[in-house]
C-alpha cells in the first residue's frame, strides 16, 4: 500500500479509534459495565461511533445520527437517567463522543448546506443546554460542538484559499511560457529581418556583378557562366524572401490564396539532370502542381534534389523512384532507391557536411511539413516528406 492511501486509512479511521479509545480509557477508569445501566451507555455510542466510518461520504446522515443519539439521551436525562445517562449529573454531557469529528466533517464538506447547519445547532443546543444554563455545561458544550464547527470553518476556507493559490501560481506560470514564446517569436521575426537586411545585401552585390560580367565578357563561355550565376542569385534572393515570409507569419492566424505568378522549380529538369550523369530515375507525378505555393514549391524541389544527390553518393547504379502526390491539401513526396548496384565511391560519399538530411528535415518543418528518412528492408533507402499546400507569408498578407 503507498503512503497516500495509508494517510487516507489514517484519516479515516481515526475518529472512530478515537472514540474507541475513550471508551476503553473509561472502561479501564471506571471498571468494565456490570448492569444493563452500564451497558446502555456504552451502546448509545456505538451508532455515532460506527457511523464516522461513513463522515467523508455522507457527512450530514452521520450528522442526523449524532442528533438522534443526543435526542435519546436528553429524553433519558428527563425520564430515566440510569438509561443512557447513568447517574444523575448536572455535567453530563448529553451529546454522543462522535459529536465533535461529525460536525468538523460535515461542515467542512459542506459549509453553505441548511441540514448541516440545523442539525450543528441542534446538537450545540442539547449539549450547552440553554434553558438551563451553568458554567460548567455551557463551557463543555461549547469545547464539545461549537469548537469542532469553527475549526471546520478554518479548515474549509484555509483548503479553498490553498486552492485559490495554487490556481493563481498555475495561471502566473502559464502567463510566464506565454510570455516567453512571444518574446522568442519576436527574436525570431528581428532576426529574420537582419538575416534578409544581410544576406539580400550580399547577394544583390553578387547578381549584378554576374550581370555587368555577363555583358563586359569577351567569350561566349564566361557570359554563360555569368548568366547563371546570376539567375542562381536571383533565385537565392526568391528563397530567401519566402523563407523570411514564413518565419514572420508561422504564429500569425489567416488563410491567403496561393499564387502561381513565381515560376516554380520544375522537377522534370532536375531528374533530367539526374539522368544526364547516369542515374535511373523514374518521375511519377500526380496532381496540378500550380495550385501550390512558391515557398512549398521550392522546398519541394530541394527534398527532391538532396535526396538525388544522396543516392548519386551513397548508393551508384541505384534505381529510383520520384513520386509526387499534389493534393487538395497538401503535398507529399516519396523519393526511394533500391540498394546500389556499383561499388560506392567512399571519396565521394564522404564529401559534404553530413547534416543534408537535417537540413531537410529542418525546412520541412519550417513550413509545418513532416519529414522521414529511413533505410529499407531490401538495402535501399526511402525519404518521405508530406508538406501543407500554402503556407502564409510576408507578401501574402501584403507586406
Amino acid at each position: 500500500m503507498t503512503a497516500p492511501r495509508w494517510r487516507d486509512a489514517f484519516f479515516l479511521l481515526s475518529p472512530l479509534v478515537t472514540v474507541v479509545a475513550v471508551i476503553l480509557l473509561v472502561w479501564i477508569g471506571y471498571g468494565p459495565p456490570q448492569s444493563f445501566y452500564d451497558w446502555s451507555q456504552t451502546l448509545i455510542q456505538m451508532p455515532a461511533a460506527i457511523a464516522l466510518l461513513w463522515h467523508r461520504r455522507f457527512p450530514v446522515v452521520v450528522l442526523a445520527v449524532c442528533a438522534a443519539t443526543a435526542i435519546a439521551q436528553m429524553y433519558s436525562a428527563y425520564t430515566d437517567p440510569l438509561l443512557f445517562i447513568g447517574r444523575p449529573s448536572e455535567t453530563a454531557q448529553w451529546v454522543p463522543l462522535a459529536t465533535p469529528f461529525a460536525i468538523g466533517s460535515a461542515i467542512k464538506r459542506l459549509p453553505r448546506s441548511w441540514p448541516t447547519w440545523i442539525l450543528t445547532a441542534a446538537l450545540i443546543a442539547i449539549s450547552t443546554r440553554p434553558w438551563i444554563p451553568s458554567f460548567d455545561t455551557v463551557t463543555s458544550g461549547v469545547l464539545f460542538t461549537a469548537l469542532p464547527a469553527l475549526f471546520g470553518l478554518y479548515i474549509q476556507n484555509r483548503g479553498q484559499l490553498i486552492q485559490a493559490l495554487t490556481e493563481r501560481v498555475e495561471r502566473a506560470e502559464r502567463e510566464q511560457e506565454l510570455l516567453a514564446e512571444q518574446a522568442r517569436a519576436d527574436e525570431r521575426v528581428k532576426l529574420a529581418g537582419e538575416m534578409h537586411d544581410v544576406v539580400t545585401h550580399r547577394v544583390s552585390l553578387m547578381v549584378l556583378q554576374a550581370g555587368a560580367l555577363r555583358i563586359t565578357a569577351a567569350d561566349d563561355a564566361t557570359r554563360a557562366a555569368a548568366e547563371e550565376l546570376r539567375e542562381a542569385g536571383c533565385q537565392a534572393l526568391t528563397e530567401l524572401r519566402d523563407l523570411v515570409g514564413v518565419l514572420r507569419t508561422h504564429a500569425e492566424e489567416g488563410v491567403a490564396e496561393p499564387t502561381d505568378a513565381v515560376r516554380l522549380p520544375d522537377l522534370a529538369e532536375l531528374v533530367a539532370e539526374s539522368e544526364g550523369v547516369g542515374m535511373s530515375v523514374e518521375l511519377i507525378v500526380d496532381g496540378n502542381p500550380l495550385l501550390t505555393a512558391p515557398v512549398v514549391g521550392r522546398t519541394a524541389y530541394r527534398v527532391v534534389q538532396e535526396a538525388l544527390t544522396n543516392v548519386r553518393k551513397h548508393a551508384p547504379g541505384a534505381r529510383t523512384r520520384v513520386h509526387v502526390r499534389y493534393g487538395a491539401d497538401r503535398v507529399r513526396l516519396t523519393v526511394r532507391n533500391s540498394a546500389p548496384e556499383e561499388e560506392v565511391d567512399h571519396e565521394l560519399g564522404g564529401s559534404g557536411s553530413g547534416t543534408g538530411l537535417l537540413g531537410l528535415r529542418q525546412r520541412v518543418e519550417l513550413v509545418s511539413g513532416r519529414f522521414t528518412a529511413a533505410a529499407r528492408p531490401d538495402g535501399g533507402f526511402e525519404v518521405d516528406a508530406i508538406l501543407p499546400v500554402f503556407v502564409p507569408t510576408a507578401e501574402s498578407h501584403g507586406g
